[in-house]
């Protein structure tokens, strides 16, 4: 993901495509199975930010992109000033659309960081168009050397819990979660308990998802690239336009 207040962080990218297999997509219990696919045949998406300003949407949508996820709020304090454009566009263009939160724990609490986000953009409903909120989860970008935010596996486990409760209760879904194998099962110390009720979004820049974060058997979104044919990050869906859109519909 791409941050607002400093030079965004750099990781290894990938632009190259592998064959995956569909199992089936869970959400909060509901299961949606789907055949195999090749991944260069799945739907295509990107995220975007402050960075990307203002989007041709219209063109973006030519270019074939099915989903984008913009991001809303930072800690509880930053919401992006393009926001409303870029997610209202988005939807005119008729694209799948969702909002993110990128998390900094070490600021202030889960509870509050949802709260804030549903207040600023986080807060769409399952209308067949709209992603569940995101939470994005990856290193600390403004102090490499405070691992996990200086935070143990305990408090942050209970941070994502009090987030993921507080957007539930706030926006009646659970938030997908976006991080890296590595973030994942070191700062939770390879917890399992988020894999059955949250959507994973794979954050690998690579020429193949690789090892999955701990829990997690498959994943729904795979962020693949750093920049490629559509504005920002470069993403899959795993599964058929359809089943996104079954998808977005809760």
């Amino acid at each position: 993901m791409v941050l607002e207040l400093t030079t965004p962080h750099h990781r290894r990218v990938g632009r190259t495509l592998t064959v995956l297999s569909l199992t089936t997509l869970t959400l909060a219990g509901a299961a949606v199975a789907g055949p195999s696919a090749p991944a260069a045949d799945l739907p295509r998406g990107h995220d975007v930010s402050s960075h990307q300003k203002n989007v041709d949407w219209p063109r973006i949508a030519d270019k074939g992109a099915s989903f984008v996820y913009v991001k809303a709020t930072e800690s509880h304090t930053y919401r992006n000033p393009y926001f409303d454009r870029q997610y209202d566009g988005a939807r005119s263009a008729d694209l799948v659309r969702g909002a993110y939160h990128f998390a900094l724990p070490d600021k202030s609490s889960g509870k509050k960081q949802a709260g804030f986000f549903a207040r600023n953009g986080g807060d769409g409903g399952p209308d067949g168009w709209t992603l569940p909120p995101a939470l994005d989860l990856e290193n600390n970008p403004y102090n490499a050397k405070k691992r996990c935010y200086g935070m143990g596996a305990d408090s942050m486990r209970r941070w994502i819990t009090s987030f993921s409760d507080e957007t539930l209760r706030l926006t009646g879904r659970r938030p997908v979660i976006y991080t890296t194998a590595k973030w994942w099962n070191d700062c939770t110390n390879h917890s399992k308990a988020f894999a059955r009720d949250h959507a994973l979004w794979l954050a690998n820049w690579s020429r193949s998802p690789g090892k999955l974060p701990a829990g997690w058997t498959y994943w729904t979104f795979w962020q693949h690239a750093e920049s490629g044919k559509l504005p920002g990050d470069q993403n899959v869906f795993n599964g058929s336009t359809d089943q996104l859109h079954r998808f977005a519909g809760g």
